[in-house]
């Protein structure tokens, strides 16, 4: 009847704009039943419960045996781990997989069959269960006691699988590996003819105390590589060159040839070309996202023309607005967006809206998130409005920074004074009294900047929410010091007593003091320009981490099934040295200790040294025959993956972010009450193309499950 149809329509269009929302594909069924299973499976509900699922079986391996359920690391203090029974784990996997499996099953249904052979990961998604079921299955067979089990690797795809960005950046990366390989095919050429010369400049002479260049290094081709590859990294500059060097000067010319040619050129070419293509390969990604979104409100526009209620009109379709109202009513959208476009209605004069005024309607999607701070109270007093003037000024916020300045300075003086002074000969009443009054003046500052601002618009402001909520933890903790241990007075030094002593308790205070420093950082709009680009980044940046950790964790599962039982110190090797180890190699590290057995235990201590010292040691490790040579691929390629290709990606989206950012600054005017939040899709908005009624409808026309009236 007429009445059903109208009602299919209008779910249509509630479905069709919530992907537009998400960036979603509308290629998917729009029947009744299907498009309310749809809307269930999108559900805040049901997406939580498949992220848990997948959260709880990535957890799954830091209980599996080998367990890494201990609170220390070091074999000499470990106790044994605890082991889970046979069984225990494998019926959480094998709930884990139902779920996967209803997953991939709604997945393929909602697409049609037309669509599940067109879609790769839906494929790969059944292929990955299927494997990791039989896994599952040999597992039981031999009551839990295989070495190998493939599942594990297998894991981090579901992660992966479940995130539209993931796979747009892994697209991307994918795209843009032809550029790169050609990079790195050039730096294994560069490799390779410097072993050659290295070999033949510190062959082995007849004079063995002559020889220490060869015996440490170039002993053979594998050495030879690993020594050059490792200087490429710096982690054995200078070492690897001293012996050659004492011998003869003229030898560093090698060593200074390699290191320039390899490190200020080849590696900051890769650096400029993973930039440039990696940046198009995104764009286009960010192009189909709004090609999606454009899709999915036009589609909206037909199915919601189609209703009986609208007049008919052989010359242009229309949607009354009044249809329109009653979908918004159920749509899931952000407030704001949604408040707006109800704005945008009331102040419409007409009844119906053409296709593209109803599009125009939905681009405040594309616009920035603005928040507006509440107006400031307006008192009738004209003491208070002096009052307001002088305490809501900007060089109230100044005198502030130079007051937290003055106790920055302060701190680092007494610590100066008291850094060579045992606990027993420390007094704290200086620090304890200048601490007392700048607490104090951080307290009036923020009950003045709220007579002056008002608490609502005062909140409003993160930055005054940051320095306020440490005020509160500053006052509350000086007035427990207080509580505990009386006011300060000359040989303040009393006893422990209580949870925290006192130099534990003025510890904490002047950390906290110090941190509420940054809160001159909006002050100066350089510094902010950089902070806010790093919390944007950080908040665009869950696809790339989410990479890294699919990166992270199939590697420190394949270290576990490469190297379990090379070296059993007390136990096996556990799943947390294998992340740190992994992580330590990706940052700076400050102490790593590599153990080994050759005869009785030894150590070999890698301190201050960057990421590839940790590899050093893991090389140093292969080369007493510990593990086989051929395990120096997989740290190799951990380094190509992680420090060479990812770390390139995350300057390529740090350099884009920053430039937008710089860019916005020099052409917009600062608005001091009106903060912008951007996007991965906001942030290349000004370059995008918008995609032609033409091929708008031409998409439409393809819709396998979609029929339109014209």
């Amino acid at each position: 009847g007429t009445g059903a149809d109208n009602d299919l329509y209008i779910n249509q269009a509630i479905v069709f704009i919530e992907d537009a929302i998400q960036y979603r594909s509308i290629n998917h069924r729009v029947d009744s039943k299907s498009l309310w299973l749809y809307r269930w499976y999108y559900s805040r509900t049901c997406q939580w419960i498949l992220s848990l699922t997948i959260t709880i079986i990535l957890a799954l391996a830091f209980i599996e045996k080998p367990s890494s359920l201990t609170i220390t690391s070091d074999v000499r203090y470990r106790l044994p781990a605890w082991n889970p029974p046979c069984g225990l784990t494998e019926s959480i996997e094998l709930l884990c997989f139902l779920v996967f499996i209803v997953d991939v099953s709604v997945k393929s249904y909602l697409v049609g069959w037309e669509e599940f052979w067109k879609n790769k990961w839906l494929m790969a998604y059944i292929l990955t269960l299927i494997v990791s079921l039989s896994d599952w299955i040999v597992s039981l067979s031999f009551l839990c006691t295989e070495g190998v089990r493939i599942r594990r690797i297998l894991r981090p795809f579901f992660l992966l699988q479940n995130s539209s960005m993931m796979k747009k950046t892994l697209k991307s990366i994918n795209s843009t590996l032809p550029e790169m390989a050609s990079v790195v095919l050039l730096l294994a050429v560069h490799l390779s003819l410097f072993t050659m010369f290295a070999m033949l400049l510190f062959a082995r002479t007849k004079d063995g105390q002559q020889d220490k260049e060869w015996v440490g290094y170039f002993r053979n081709l594998p050495d030879s590589l690993t020594s050059l590859l490792v200087l490429l990294t710096t982690a054995n500059n200078p070492d690897v060159m001293i012996p050659a060097y004492s011998k003869n000067r003229a030898y560093s010319i090698f060593f200074i040839l390699f290191t320039v040619l390899g490190n200020l050129f080849l590696m900051n070419l890769l650096t400029a070309i993973i930039y440039n293509q990696f940046r198009g390969y995104l764009l286009k990604s960010v192009q189909s996202s709004l090609f999606r979104r454009r899709l999915g409100i036009r589609a909206a526009f037909e199915v919601l023309s189609s209703l009986k209620e609208t007049p008919a009109n052989t010359q242009q379709s229309y949607v009354s607005i009044g249809a329109l109202l009653r979908v918004l009513q159920k749509v899931e959208m952000d407030s704001r967006c949604k408040q707006a476009i109800m704005r945008s209605l009331k102040m419409c004069s007409c009844d119906q809206l053409s296709a593209a005024q109803f599009q125009k309607l939905f681009e405040e999607l594309d616009k920035d998130a603005i928040k507006q701070h509440p107006p400031s109270p307006e008192y009738q007093s004209h003491f208070m409005q002096k009052m307001q003037f002088a305490f809501g000024h900007p060089y109230f916020g100044y005198l502030g920074n130079v007051v937290a300045l003055a106790n920055i300075v302060s701190i680092c003086v007494v610590l100066v004074m008291d850094a060579d002074k045992q606990p027993s000969e420390r007094d704290d009443f200086f620090l304890g009294a200048i601490n007392c009054f700048f607490i104090l003046y951080y307290l009036l500052e923020m009950l003045l900047k709220i007579l002056a601002m008002g608490l609502k618009r005062y909140l409003s402001y993160p930055s005054n929410r940051f320095d306020g909520l440490l005020t509160v933890i500053l006052l509350v903790l000086e007035i427990a010091t207080f509580a505990v241990y009386g006011f300060p007075h000359p040989g303040w030094r009393p006893e422990f007593m209580g949870l925290l002593s006192l130099w534990d308790m003025v510890r904490l205070v002047n950390m906290l003091i110090v941190f509420r420093f940054l809160r001159i950082i909006p002050n100066m709009k350089f510094m902010a320009l950089v902070v806010t680009t790093l919390l944007d980044l950080v908040k665009n940046l869950r696809a790339f981490a989410g990479i890294l950790v699919v990166v992270f964790y199939a590697f420190a599962i394949t270290g576990i099934m490469l190297f379990e039982g090379a070296v059993t110190p007390l136990g096996n090797i556990r799943l947390k040295f294998i992340f740190i180890v992994l992580f330590q190699t990706f940052f700076y590290i400050k102490e790593v200790v590599v153990l080994y057995f050759k005869e009785k235990w030894r150590f070999v201590a890698c301190s201050d040294r960057f990421q590839a010292e940790v590899i050093c040691c893991l090389f140093y490790l292969l080369s007493v025959n510990l593990i086989c040579r051929w395990a120096k691929i997989y740290f190799v390629a951990w380094w190509l993956i992680s420090s060479v290709i990812w770390v390139n990606l995350f300057v390529a989206l740090l350099l884009e972010n920053f430039i937008h950012k710089w860019d916005r600054r020099c052409h917009r005017e600062p608005l001091s009450d009106i903060e912008y939040q951007r996007t991965v899709e906001l942030m290349f908005r000004d370059v995008l193309e918008e995609p032609t009624e033409e091929e708008l409808m031409e998409k439409l026309h393809e819709h396998p499950h979609l029929q339109l009236c014209r």
